[in-house]
């Protein structure tokens, strides 16, 4: 009778004890009624039979939720999002007495899917896709912390994890996309034609100056020198020459 008498006493106090760990807000609740002040973090001893120790998770939480979702050509398609959130401590109590223990179906997960589609139905599917993620994390963000922030909520980030598109968006992407690099491919080729035909026209025109300058110097003083020159070092070979002139021009040869 002594041993049942232990145990008993044993097992009361084991029920009438708990841990409040770091990340977590007690609250005692004794005889229906709260007590303002929390729990410390640490063992708390209470009385199981009048009252009891409620633990509020104030830990950053993430909650992961795969939904359908409208965009504004009215096309539906799935995504998966992350909504990073936690409850200022402050006001773990408030949240408690006014959500319960399931606030975050009541509270988040309805606000969550509600602001989602509000906020995607205001975009092209292939905006949500590729383009404006950043703006639509943010605006989900904006509009939920408007909506829940009052009651002892933070929202901390939203993440835009996938994306699926009906086939023939997903296809007509692809189209797009390679009809662009269709386009940087010709203007390269175009710039490229531009850049050799600049080339020979830069080519020609050297060309052409070299033309000018040799004919402004194929005057007859200047031809006369020429042929005078040449004469001078035919009289200096010692090849057998032969010299056909039109009997005009003198000829003068000799050995220096």
């Amino acid at each position: 009778m002594k041993k049942m008498y232990v145990l008993l006493a044993a097992s009361i106090i084991i029920t009438s004890c708990t841990i409040v760990r770091p990340g977590e807000v007690g609250m005692i609740q004794k005889v229906g009624v709260i007590k303002p002040q929390p729990v410390i973090e640490g063992a708390k001893a209470y009385n199981p039979f009048v009252a009891k120790i409620i633990k509020v998770n104030v830990r950053v939480t993430e909650v992961f939720s795969k939904l359908i979702v409208p965009t504004k050509e009215g096309l539906s398609i799935d995504a998966e999002i992350s909504l990073l959130y936690h409850i200022n401590p402050d006001s773990a109590k408030a949240v408690y007495v006014r959500f319960g223990q399931n606030f975050e179906e009541v509270a988040i997960m309805t606000n969550f899917r509600a602001t989602t589609r509000e906020i995607t139905a205001r975009y092209y599917a292939t905006e949500l896709y590729s383009t404006e993620r950043e703006k639509i994390e943010s605006a989900i963000k904006e509009q939920m912390t408007a909506a829940v922030h009052k009651y002892g909520f933070i929202i901390d980030a939203v993440l835009l994890k996938d994306i699926v598109l009906p086939d023939q968006i997903t296809k007509a992407i692809q189209n797009k996309v390679q009809a662009q690099q269709e386009a940087l491919q010709m203007d390269y080729v175009i710039q490229k034609q531009q850049k050799e035909a600049e080339r020979m026209i830069v080519e020609a025109e050297g060309i052409k100056k070299s033309q000018d300058i040799i004919n402004s110097a194929m005057t007859e003083a200047g031809l006369k020198y020429k042929y005078i020159d040449m004469m001078k070092h035919l009289a200096t070979s010692s090849n057998a020459k032969v010299i056909i002139t039109n009997g005009e021009v003198p000829v003068m040869i000799g050995n220096e």
